[in-house]
């Protein structure tokens, strides 16, 4: 059987939106096009594809399992026949998927999002909260771009330090820390919380302080710095946070800040993305406007 190779944008559209309205759309053309084009992906795979459930459509197990590798194929074919071409921002029309930590999203997710509508109005940006465990979405080509603490391990997984950030103290206003000079073993005493999206109630810290033969007291971990900071503001917990990327949630929650008493390394913040995308034009323009993006928040400062 000779095969359509326009199908496979067509099928990539189809399990991207989930509809065929959504995938006529995205490629300018018409319900029926999209429609007849459903059928003949159907034909030639044996397979329903999409599965109507009343009002909405639902991907089919084969369907699922095909959607990497099918996004993968297209952004190769694109990139393959527009390897030569300037990239056109007014005229781009992609959707990327950017993972980043959650206080880092706070603090300048919604700066990202203003600047690619400004300058690519017809770029869809999902901004993806960090899952529990790590997972293969940047090899799959399910994350575009992703943020992290540490370098990645894997060889095929790229990576930019873009800024590196101080740890902080925050508590409650009127919090006895705040009363006299804060010295690490007023600090290892008090109760603290951590964030950790997988629940661990022990961070890097904590091996800080036991080479100093000293314990501090984990009362709670959070999923997030905002339930943290909040946590934080209505107790005498103690949370240690890195100071740009949650010093916007600080000062509007009025938290009081104080110098970490423990000589420890700054954190570094690193962006990763998948090889494949070393030499896409547009994924070039998302991680240096990213780049842009976080550096200015580092550069912004502490009031």
């Amino acid at each position: 059987m000779q095969l359509d190779l326009n199908l496979l944008t067509a099928l990539d559209a189809l399990l991207e939106e989930g509809s065929v309205a959504g995938a006529a759309a995205r490629l300018h053309v018409t319900s029926p096009a999209m429609s007849r084009s459903l059928g003949r992906i159907r034909k030639a795979t044996g397979d329903q594809i999409l599965i109507r459930t009343g009002r909405s459509m639902l991907p089919t197990t084969r369907a699922l399992a095909m959607r990497a590798e099918v996004h993968a194929l297209v952004q190769q074919a694109h990139h393959l026949l527009s390897a030569e071409q300037e990239l056109d921002l007014a005229a781009l029309d992609r959707v990327f998927t950017v993972r980043w930590h959650d206080a880092l999203t706070a603090a300048c997710g919604t700066a990202l999002t203003t600047a690619v509508h400004h300058q690519a109005p017809g770029v869809r940006l999902r901004l993806s909260a960090e899952p529990g465990t790590d997972g293969p979405e940047l090899r799959r080509g399910e994350i575009d771009l992703e943020s992290s603490s540490s370098q990645p391990t894997l060889p095929d997984i790229r990576h930019r330090l873009v800024g590196s950030d101080r740890l902080v103290v925050a508590v409650r206003p009127g919090h006895p820390l705040t009363e006299t000079p804060m010295s690490l073993e007023r600090y290892a005493a008090a109760e603290h919380v951590t964030v950790s999206r997988r629940g661990s109630l022990r961070d890097p810290i904590d091996e800080a302080l036991t080479k100093r033969g000293l314990d501090r007291r984990v009362v709670a971990a959070g999923p997030t710095a905002d339930f943290a900071l909040q946590l934080a503001l209505g107790s005498d917990l103690v949370v240690t946070l890195p100071d740009a990327v949650t010093r916007a949630a600080r000062h509007q929650l009025g938290l009081t800040t104080l110098a970490l008493p423990l000589p420890l390394p700054d954190v570094p913040l690193y962006l990763l993305w998948h090889q494949r995308y070393d030499d896409d034009r547009a994924h070039i323009w998302l991680r240096e406007l990213a780049t842009e993006t976080i550096q200015a928040l580092f550069a912004r400062p502490n009031t």
